[in-house]
């Protein structure tokens, strides 16, 4: 399963925007319920994707380099996500989305 935290912008650089695979970037916070209720979905998608698609959480309030990617994406509500390929956010879902439209989502980047 290739679900990643990250903590640093190295981290983010390696784990997101030098990957050859799609990326999905969720931006979340401990105190945020839509957020721990999208960690389920979250990780059932990271299993049932795990050839073509890495999740990175990205926990907003942990660290001085995680509020400044919140602040390079424009996070402004969450939970938020974006969609990386190829090094770049090509896609964005902000709230809580059910697994099947999450993966429709990602899908369209994969193909």
């Amino acid at each position: 399963m290739a679900l990643y935290n990250t903590t640093t912008v190295a981290e983010f650089e390696e784990k997101v925007l030098k990957s050859k695979k799609t990326v999905l970037v969720d931006f979340w916070a401990e105190w945020c319920p839509p957020c721990r209720a999208m960690a389920p979905i979250l990780h059932d998608v990271a299993e049932a994707m795990d050839k073509d698609v890495d999740i990175v959480k990205v926990n907003i309030e942990d660290g001085v380099d995680n509020a400044a990617l919140a602040g390079e994406y424009e996070i402004r509500s969450i939970p938020n996500m974006h969609v990386f390929k190829g090094g770049k956010s090509v896609d964005q879902v902000v709230g809580m989305v059910p697994r099947p439209a999450l993966e429709d989502i990602l899908n369209k980047q994969i193909k």
